[in-house]
């Protein structure tokens, strides 16, 4: 892979991610559930899999960093 694919997509990652932390999940489970925009579980989900996403491209970064040493 590129590492300039795996910059970009790390920094879109990254963005949302931060969209999702500041999302407060836990205010929205606290009202009632006519008024929620979104399911909090949902989102907390999301941000799981967010950082799961982040963790996988680091982890490719990481291995193509150490390939680059090699050579």
């Amino acid at each position: 892979m590129s590492g300039e694919f795996l910059h970009g997509l790390e920094t879109e990652v990254e963005a949302e991610l931060a969209i999702a932390e500041h999302s407060h999940p836990e205010e929205v489970a606290a009202t009632p559930v006519a008024e929620w925009r979104y399911d909090p579980v949902d989102a907390e989900r999301y941000e799981v899999g967010l950082r799961g996403l982040l963790g996988a491209v680091e982890a490719v970064e990481a291995v193509e960093d150490a390939e680059r040493g090699q050579r």
